[in-house]
């Protein structure tokens, strides 16, 4: 990852007294990776999750590193899966939240992929809950800090559809990372693996910079007309957060002070209302993206942001948001 981490000095500039200390929260997205540049592993992880909110267990998501270095190439992504595992199976020793479920990467389209699957599944010693293989792209990688990587049309693959379909067939569920002039492809997608549990990841990142820039409020538009279509596959469930990558453009990394939790709630929250009334709150969960989102703004800030959103909603709802879901989706009980 070519991005640098923010220092600590600037994120603690924004301290806020924690709201509602004692609600049980399930983190269903975060990323674990040890490089030169950046490195993010348990202490890094317990020192956000343990910063004043009940985060009890967390998922880790794919980020494509801690691959192995040799062997055959279909199977080097199960390296990753074994790096984790040997920090789930540390953090549930510990004091600070446990890593409960792993995300791994594969290849869908693979000719190899029940091999594939069989290794993460023993690699995660228990922990395999699915796929994550993203189809984001976009014409104007340049203007990315994180470009996605998905191949020209591979929503449309026969072979990755058969892919996701076999995901479904062996209980495993698919999580995608998408664009927002993606999401029709995704819907298409999803359709067409009815049986298969379909994640959509960051809202399907509404973009903000480059030829994006000056479009927000005509790409929120055409956004909630698209949540609203995907919504309507009941196959389909909402992670809510990953709205802090500086590709959404609202430019936090760049500031002298981190947002306040107020702040954030005022520049997103309409994103968050939009796809709960569109899914209900049964089919989505929130997530905090971290450490990628950590660029904007610090954990405990991020969720009191997010019980400020979820303040209106009832107590049946609050708990899906914060837990329920996320236990359910990704089999943490």
């Amino acid at each position: 990852m070519a991005i640098k981490p923010p220092s600590e000095e600037w994120l603690n500039q924004v301290r806020e007294p924690i709201i509602d200390p004692g609600r049980n929260i399930v983190d269903p997205h975060h990323h674990l990776w040890r490089s030169p540049a950046w490195t993010y592993a348990l202490d890094d992880l317990w020192a956000d999750t343990g910063s004043g909110h009940k985060v009890t267990k967390t998922v880790f998501l794919e980020c494509r590193a801690s691959y192995h270095q040799g062997g055959p190439e279909h199977l080097k992504p199960v390296g990753e899966t074994a790096f984790v595992e040997s920090i789930a199976s540390a953090s549930r020793e510990g004091p600070g939240s446990e890593i409960a479920g792993i995300v791994a990467h594969t290849d869908l389209t693979s000719p190899h992929l029940d091999e594939v699957l069989d290794a993460h599944e023993e690699a995660a010693n228990g922990l395999f809950r699915g796929i994550r293989h993203s189809i984001a792209r976009d014409p104007h990688p340049e203007s990315l800090s994180i470009p996605g990587r998905g191949s020209e049309g591979l929503s449309t693959n026969d072979a990755f559809r058969n892919g996701l379909e076999r995901l479904g067939e062996r209980g495993l569920s698919y999580d995608s990372w998408l664009y927002h002039h993606q999401i029709l492809d995704f819907k298409a997608l999803a359709n067409s693996a009815p049986g298969t549990t379909v994640v959509l990841d960051h809202f399907a990142t509404p973009l903000g910079v480059g030829p994006y820039t000056d479009q927000r409020e005509e790409i929120f538009l055409r956004w909630c007309e698209d949540i609203a279509a995907l919504a309507e596959c009941p196959n389909v469930v909402a992670k809510l957060g990953g709205l802090a990558m500086p590709d959404n453009g609202f430019g936090w990394e760049k500031r002298d002070l981190p947002p306040s939790s107020d702040e954030f709630v005022e520049a997103q929250a309409r994103y968050y209302h939009h796809t709960i009334n569109c899914f209900g709150a049964n089919r989505c969960m929130f997530e905090s993206n971290f450490p990628v989102d950590r660029l904007s703004l610090s954990y405990h800030v991020l969720w009191n942001g997010l019980k400020k959103i979820a303040a209106q909603y009832t107590e049946e709802e609050q708990i899906a948001l914060f837990s329920s879901t996320a236990t359910r989706i990704y089999k943490l009980d």
